[in-house]
Order: structure tokens, then C-alpha cells, then sequence
């Protein structure tokens, strides 16, 4: 197997050598980590994301035309699933694994005082679209093909969690469509979750800005997470050293779900 060295000297397994990824919500944050992994290990990838200028800044960091591509749009917009599918594809000529990132949390607060519209958006972005992605890539390229999904769910989609139990249920539902998918396009397509806990992003600052240590003391691995820890566990799971792992939503908490 091949290898290539990173900065800090450490060397990676080129295992993507050859194969394309898409990667959704990926302008920032943990969908950028998630690509820049996926480049690092050989793959050509192609991002999404609703500011075209960050995606552009995002292929740039990515090194370029030559590795990366960015089609921008809402995940929830069927024409931008098909674009993107399809610029992918005509960029590197196939697609082989599709990495569900992108996510919505509009709202905080109990249940029983959540906006039907947010709700609603909620799902339309954590659910729905991840579905529809499904259903493209698989017209496209991975029904004949073969491939590999990996989404990125919650460990709020696991146990109830304070304030935000509209995007909890959403990816709790994320977690059965992963399964559903999983047996329904086995054996040539596996599919798989990951579920993060607090992960230092922007799109989680408010779970944990102005308090990170006392946040961080109530992990077993006493930090929060990191882009990376996700990105490495969702290259795992695109990776051929998971090919007997299907259905399965790995957890990546810290050891927080266990206190």
C-alpha cells in the first residue's frame, strides 16, 4: 500500500488512490477535515456548500483544481444534489464514496415550543437530503459501481439532549436511515455513521464557548473534539480496512456517553 507523509512528519496510507469522494457541507469545519483526509489519502473530492466564496477558499486550501472542486448550494435543493453529483463525475470520471456532512440546528429550546417551519427545515437538511443524495449518487455512479456512504450523525441522535431535541430526533432518524440504506443497497454499497459529541467548530460554539473546561471535565478524555477525530474515523469507515462493517454508527464522544 502506498504512503505519503504529512507535515508533522507522520506517514498516511494512501487508500483513496484513484477513487473520487463528495463530500457534503464541507466549506468548514468538520466537512473540510473530512476532505482534507480524504486528499491526503489520494482522493480527488468534490465539496459543497452554500458560500460560494468559503468553498472556494476551501478547494484553494485543498491545493486546487488538480484535487478538489466545489459546486455551491443548499443540500436541501434537488436541482444542487444533481449538479453536484454530476460535476463531480465529469471532474474525475467516477464516484466512489459519498461522506453525508452538512447539517442544520435552527433551533434551541423544548419541543414543545419549536417553530413547525424550523422543524420542518431541520428535517429537510439532516433527513431528507442526505436520502436524496443517496438516491442521486446511486443513479449516477455507485448503483453500478459500487461505493461506500458514510453520514455524519450526532450523539444526540443517541440519548435526549437539553435544548436541542429537534436536531437530536433529526439525527436519531439519520441513524435508522443509515441502517435501512445499509441492507437495502448491500451487498456492493456499504453504509455507515458516525456520531460525534461536542466538536470545536463554529458550528457548535455555542455548546461550549466561554466554558470549554468545564465542558472538557466532564469527558472520561477530559477535551472536546476535534475536526480530525472525526475525519479519521470517517476515512475508516470509506476505507477497505471496514469492508465487513455496514449498518453501524461509531461513536466518537470522548467516552462522554458512557458517564
Amino acid at each position: 500500500m502506498n504512503a505519503t507523509t504529512t507535515g508533522e512528519g507522520s506517514s498516511v496510507a494512501r487508500r483513496f488512490e484513484g477513487q473520487t469522494a463528495l463530500v457534503t457541507g464541507a466549506s468548514r469545519g468538520i466537512g473540510l477535515e473530512i476532505a482534507r483526509r480524504l486528499v491526503v489519502e489520494g482522493a480527488r473530492v468534490c465539496l459543497t456548500g452554500r458560500n460560494p466564496a468559503t468553498l472556494a477558499e476551501a478547494v484553494d486550501a485543498l491545493g486546487g483544481r488538480t484535487h478538489a472542486i466545489g459546486v455551491a448550494g443548499r443540500s436541501d435543493d434537488a436541482e444542487h444534489r444533481s449538479s453536484a453529483v454530476a460535476a463531480a463525475i465529469d471532474a474525475f470520471g467516477s464516484l466512489e464514496v459519498l461522506v453525508n456532512n452538512a447539517g442544520t440546528n435552527p433551533l434551541h429550546g423544548p419541543l414543545l415550543t419549536a417553530d413547525a417551519a424550523a422543524v420542518r427545515k431541520t428535517f429537510e437538511v439532516n433527513v431528507f437530503a442526505v436520502l436524496g443524495w443517496v438516491q442521486e449518487a446511486h443513479r449516477a455512479w455507485l448503483g453500478a459501481h459500487g461505493g461506500r456512504v458514510v453520514c455524519v450523525s450526532s450523539v444526540s441522535g443517541l440519548r435526549p439532549a437539553e435544548g436541542i431535541g429537534v436536531y437530536g430526533a433529526s439525527k436519531a432518524a439519520l441513524i435508522r436511515l443509515t441502517e435501512q440504506l445499509a441492507v437495502e443497497l448491500a451487498p456492493n454499497i456499504r453504509v455507515n455513521a458516525v456520531a460525534p459529541a461536542v466538536v470545536k467548530t463554529r458550528f457548535a460554539a455555542a455548546l461550549y464557548e466561554g466554558r470549554e473546561d468545564a465542558v472538557a471535565r466532564t469527558y472520561p478524555l477530559q477535551r472536546l473534539g476535534v475536526p480530525a477525530d472525526v475525519a479519521g474515523a470517517v476515512a475508516f469507515l470509506a476505507a477497505p480496512e471496514s469492508d465487513w462493517i455496514t449498518g453501524q454508527t461509531l461513536v466518537i464522544d470522548g467516552g462522554v456517553t458512557l458517564t
